[in-house]
């Protein structure tokens, strides 16, 4: 393959939690970007790359903000998929990171010719993309899977705060459905609710 037009790289966010959506980010960096100047980011006080886990919700939101500059400029462009928790129970989990980022990508609306995919961990682009490369811990060593990843979270746990609002005494504005010890001992108490993963709950049950 000549040079790539396009990078993009792909993360998931959310595959863990029994409660909550699963979140798919592809994030495209376009012809232009200027990687020398964007990567130094000891001002925020981090590594050049990071999983986005790692990273504090303030090291979070200052990334994107860079990151949504770059977007205004038309250096680069995202986007965020999810996948509920009904499709979840129904489907499977490897079944709805894959139905996310098939449509994640194809939201970007890229020539699938000429561009590269980066994708995270085990994650798979669907075979029309050629030029594809799955990286173990990539959030940890390249750039653009680092930036989707923390879109992802970012986008994520913004939908889960807003879900809390709706479905209270979970505490999923703090743990955004992950499962903590106070998060079982709030399903023992309220029970289950229509945002939680079942499949996952089986033994809650």
């Amino acid at each position: 393959m000549s040079k790539p037009r396009y990078i993009i790289g792909v993360d998931e966010v959310g595959r863990g939690p029994i409660a909550g959506p699963v979140a798919v980010c592809s994030l495209c960096l376009k012809p232009g970007f200027d990687f020398e100047n964007f990567s130094p980011l000891d001002r925020f006080g981090m590594k050049k790359f990071r999983d986005s886990k790692k990273l504090s919700p303030i090291q979070r939101l200052k990334w994107l903000e860079k990151i949504d500059l770059e977007k205004k400029k038309g250096n680069l462009t995202y986007k965020v998929c999810f996948e509920s928790n009904k499709t979840i129970d129904q489907k499977g989990i490897v079944f709805a990171i894959s139905r996310a980022l098939k449509n994640s990508l194809n939201s970007l609306k890229v020539n699938k010719k000429s561009c590269q995919v980066l994708l995270d961990g085990g994650l798979k682009a669907p075979v029309e993309y050629k030029y594809q490369k799955t990286i173990i811990r990539g959030d940890e060593k390249e750039l653009v899977i680092a930036l989707a990843s923390i879109v992802a979270k970012v986008t994520r746990d913004a939908l889960m705060v807003k879900i809390a609002l709706k479905y209270s005494g979970y505490g999923l504005e703090k743990h955004k459905g992950y499962g903590t010890a106070a998060h079982y001992r709030a399903l023992k108490n309220i029970g289950i609710s229509r945002i939680h993963r079942r499949s996952f709950l089986r033994k809650v049950i």
